[in-house]
């Protein structure tokens, strides 16, 4: 996929359903044609269930956008495949059958959905590819710009190291291989460290799975020693949570730990960050990508694709397909320091959610109330 440089911010955001803001497209529902008014169906395919953000952000979002730009008229139907391809073809299947009017798609295996993708472009059902980058004919693609995410996630590693050098041994627990967006956080986290630190072990994760991660973690350890560890690239929040368990199972104490990275902002990992066992997280705005990915299907099913396509902000390319117009969403490195302006700010969680008794001497020590 071709890159699109975004600058990395932390204010906080506003989000506005009146119109299609985020792709550009104009006009309202009432300009629809009675083929495609308000009371369409949008189908919604989430991955998997081991990260809390899809139930508890994605969806929700998509829900309520694809509600207020339809009067209330527009209805979801939410699926999740919970890592098995096999499970997700039977959902996308079944969406087919029942003729939705669009189809929002995080793909568990960007390659293996292709078959899938062509059965519904076959049916004159749009496929708007969400997160991960689906292969096959999709209308439109909303997402982060995963590099940036990784590089992100690269550069708090040096930033938290100080001067850090080749000496320095750095773990790499990366995401799924079968998520194109795993290969795409690697590559902008090895912007920021090659050359700089030494890659002393490197992981692949299937499913993202945290207990295969505590494994890889436990291997690290084993290899290296406890205390020959410098820091650990986390390629996302759950999989941070099974190496800390690791290191803790090696003896590692609090102050012990190395710096973690992270994504996803869970609330776990925030409160891990609060308390210091981990270092940052990404966090990426779900607001804003749930209501672009709404827009974006609202808009292609209600016969203004034209217009949508005009306007929108970029293009990347898959293995399959050239030009593929695309929205990708910003993100920002979190860390204790930036709690309150972020996730706060944006009200992902409320400090009474975060601070709760366990948490709460951490939580003023930094001076979050």
């Amino acid at each position: 996929m071709r890159r699109i440089a975004i600058a990395v911010v932390a204010s906080t955001m506003s989000l506005s359903l009146a119109g299609c803001g985020m792709f550009g497209a104009s006009g309202d529902s009432s300009s629809a044609t009675p083929t495609r008014s308000n009371d369409i169906t949008i189908g919604v395919l989430m991955p998997e269930a081991t990260n809390t953000r899809y139930a508890e952000f994605d969806y929700p979002y998509i829900k309520s956008t694809v509600a207020s730009l339809t009067s209330n008229k527009g209805k979801t139907e939410y699926a999740n495949a919970k890592g098995k391809t096999k499970t997700q073809n039977i959902q996308m299947q079944k969406m087919i059958d029942e003729k939705v009017d669009c189809i929002v798609l995080d793909a568990v295996d960007s390659k293996a959905i292709v078959p899938m993708v062509k059965k519904a472009k076959e049916a004159g059902i749009p496929v708007i590819a969400y997160d991960r980058l689906a292969e096959g004919p999709i209308d439109a693609y909303v997402s982060f710009d995963n590099e940036l995410v990784g590089e992100v996630q690269g550069r708090s590693i040096t930033e938290a190291l100080g001067s850090a050098s080749t000496a320095d041994k750095i773990v790499m627990i990366n995401g799924s291989p079968t998520d194109p967006n795993a290969a795409q956080f690697k590559a902008g986290a090895l912007n920021e460290l090659k050359g700089r630190v030494t890659i002393s072990a490197d992981y692949d994760t299937d499913a993202w799975d945290p207990k295969i991660a505590q494994q890889h973690m436990a291997d690290a350890l084993a290899k290296l020693g406890k205390n020959n560890i410098a820091a650990v690239y986390s390629a996302n929040d759950a999989m941070a949570g099974g190496a800390i368990k690791a290191m803790k199972a090696a003896g590692m104490s609090d102050s012990d730990l190395p710096p973690i990275t992270g994504q996803d902002a869970e609330l776990p990992a925030v409160q891990r960050i609060v308390t210091g066992e981990q270092y940052m997280t990404v966090y990426k705005p779900y607001p804003t990508l749930g209501q672009t990915a709404a827009e974006a299907a609202v808009a292609k099913v209600q016969g203004r694709e034209l217009q949508f396509e005009a306007l929108t902000r970029d293009k990347v390319d898959s293995a399959t397909q050239k030009d593929i117009p695309a929205k990708l969403v910003t993100v920002v490195a979190l860390t204790k320091t930036n709690i309150k302006t972020t996730i706060i700010a944006d009200g992902i969680y409320k400090v009474s959610q975060i601070c709760t008794p366990a948490y709460q001497a951490a939580c003023d020590a930094i001076k979050l109330k």
